[in-house]
């Protein structure tokens, strides 16, 4: 079992897994040039002996490790812990950079690759990662939300229309309505809805967005070709109209 989150130090501790030695070098030297601890690996093994005994906050994976499958590695990852990812790939490995992501990877990065670029996309995510931890910290005390005679049971994860019938949701489905319920009367772009989405372990993608709100309207909306509840913000992303009453418990 692996286990990565979090470091409890305030120095950010990064897991660099790559078999080339220039390039964990390359890592190395620069990440800790910006204040970052930094453990470099060349096997899945070595990564996990690292993590067992001191938690990380984000993984670099290379998905080209010679004898070892990256993609695997990365798949066991994201079932077993919430470690952000950043993949690497080469320029023309676009098949791996899509089953990363649809793995569950955060971010990728072609090779050769600028330090600094990097440095930024791993800030970025763990500014992200600090965000989520609050969020769904807050969506864990939450039983039910409540809009326009709908209730949206969390614990339950069940969605009651207003006549009292049960609504089928799909795991995707349910997860971006909670997105738009935990924030309502509030522009969300499609970048800030996946963001919220993959809070709850939802199988959601930026392309997929569009697809998942109109299948919500669909089962929420009394005519979803003129939404009242979903509303489109052109150029931004959503707004979810409604007013909320979230339910503790």
């Amino acid at each position: 079992m692996l286990d990565g989150m979090t470091a409890s130090t305030s120095t950010p501790h990064v897991v660099a897994v790559d078999d080339d030695p220039s390039i964990r070098q390359l890592i190395t030297n620069y990440l800790v040039d910006h204040d970052f601890r930094v453990s470099a690996v060349t096997s899945e093994r070595e990564l996990r002996s690292v993590l067992d005994r001191d938690p990380a906050n984000l993984v670099v994976l290379d998905l080209r490790l010679g004898r070892e499958d990256g993609l695997q590695i990365a798949r066991v990852l994201r079932q077993e812990t919430k470690l952000p990812i950043i993949i690497l790939t080469g320029m023309r490995e676009e098949a791996d950079r899509v089953m990363g992501l649809e793995l569950g990877a955060d971010d990728y990065l072609t090779k050769p690759f600028s330090p600094r670029e990097l440095l930024a996309r791993i800030r970025a995510l763990l500014r992200r990662a600090k965000m989520h931890e609050s969020v769904s910290e807050a969506v864990a005390h939450v039983r039910l939300y409540r809009f326009e005679g709908w209730e949206l049971n969390v614990k339950l994860r069940r969605l009651r229309a207003p006549e009292g019938d049960t609504i089928t949701l799909r795991n995707a489905e349910f997860n971006l309505l909670l997105a738009f319920v935990a924030s309502p009367q509030r522009v969300l772009s499609r970048e800030r809805l996946l963001e919220l989405s993959r809070l709850h372990n939802a199988e959601v993608y930026d392309r997929s967005i569009d697809v998942l709100v109109g299948r919500l309207r669909r089962k929420i909306e009394i005519d979803p070709r003129n939404p009242n509840v979903i509303l489109t913000e052109r150029g931004v992303g959503y707004i979810f109209r409604p007013a909320v009453e979230t339910v503790l418990g």
